[in-house]
């Protein structure tokens, strides 16, 4: 998906929420010379984690990792950025207990719970988007599905239709409406 982006290559990107860094290790494998990516996470052990990661996959020339909340990590490179990645908390707190124990019991509820309605998270990300992205700039993150995908896109359509183009949802290989993508404008 963010191969498509123009300029993608040599861009700067963020990664919100990296937890394991698989996604900044990804994308920073399929970067130019000038490509960057800063793995985001208020979790100290997520960034450790993120750190060895990166580190095995030998993409610590590419990677920043950076320890605190969202955005606030980014006010250096505010209106830089090619691209913001992120698979946040989307899960409303009361589906918690009713998660497939592969889900449930290997992650933490840090990186599950959404809030009451699971869109917590994913409104702070919209609210944030414009000031990090540079005119052109993608973004693209997971949600809980149809429902929220929909949401979301009507929102920041309706919303934020001055600083965002093409926004829609994008299918998963279920069919599903999972993720949310646009351009800065």
């Amino acid at each position: 998906m963010v191969r498509k982006v123009e300029g993608f290559a040599d861009g700067w990107w963020a990664d919100l929420g990296t937890g394991s860094g698989a996604i900044a290790v990804a994308v920073a494998r399929e970067l130019g010379a000038d490509g960057r990516v800063f793995a985001v996470d208020v979790s100290e052990v997520a960034v450790e984690v993120a750190r060895l990661n990166v580190q095995r996959y030998g993409v610590q020339d590419k990677v920043e990792i950076r320890h605190g909340s969202w955005f606030e990590p980014l006010e250096d490179v505010k209106g830089k950025l090619m691209g913001v990645i992120s698979n946040p908390p989307y899960i409303p707190t009361d589906d918690l207990p009713g998660l497939q124990p592969e889900v449930g019991w290997h992650e933490p509820k840090l990186a599950l719970d959404g809030g009451k309605d699971g869109l917590e998270h994913l409104l702070h990300l919209c609210e944030g988007l414009s000031s990090v992205l540079k005119p052109g700039g993608f973004f693209v993150f997971e949600t809980n599905g149809n429902k929220q995908s929909e949401f979301l896109v009507d929102l920041i359509s309706a919303k934020w239709s001055s600083s965002f183009h093409n926004v829609e949802a994008v299918l998963d290989f279920a069919e599903i409406k999972r993720f949310v993508t646009g351009y800065c404008r």
